[in-house]
């Protein structure tokens, strides 16, 4: 079985938000490949929060509360077990000050916070589940190489 990281990218795409869906249609069916193949979906609050700024910089104002009210309901689903994707633990004040002593590292890596803790996630995947692959669902550059299968790491 495979545990699957959601990015912001595939979250946008998936809530079908403007702007931020080019690549819907892929992201539809791969998200009916990895139910089929039984993955565990994880959502980020990093995505949950990069995804909810980018619905408030949608231009026209309609389709904007339309995107929030999905994003909601969403991310409420979530939280409440309700559809196949689940919030990551929130980090602690301990987790937190790490990262941000790894940030400005990785800010000249052009590697955000946000993705930084993706990232940290991941990593923390691999250690809890040893014996499957555990990967990060991106169109995003810096993360699509997050993947690590089973017996390899």
């Amino acid at each position: 079985m495979t545990i699957c990281i959601l990015d912001t990218s595939v979250f946008c795409n998936l809530l079908d938000v403007p702007a931020f869906n080019q690549d819907r249609e892929d992201t539809l069916s791969k998200l009916e490949d990895y139910l089929e193949e039984g993955y565990t979906l994880l959502l980020p609050l990093a995505a949950i929060y990069e995804t909810g700024n980018h619905i408030a910089h949608v231009a026209n104002g309609r389709a904007r509360r339309e995107a929030a009210k999905r994003f909601v309901g969403e991310v409420a689903q979530a939280i409440a077990g309700q559809v196949p994707w689940r919030p990551t633990p929130f980090p602690d004040r301990r987790l937190l000050t790490a990262w941000l002593a790894e940030f400005p590292d990785c800010a000249m890596r052009k590697v955000g916070l946000a993705d930084l803790s993706i990232i940290r996630e991941f990593e923390r995947q691999c250690k809890l589940h040893r014996m499957r692959r555990v990967l990060v669902w991106s169109y995003d550059y810096h993360l699509q190489g997050y993947d690590r299968k089973v017996g390899s790491g």
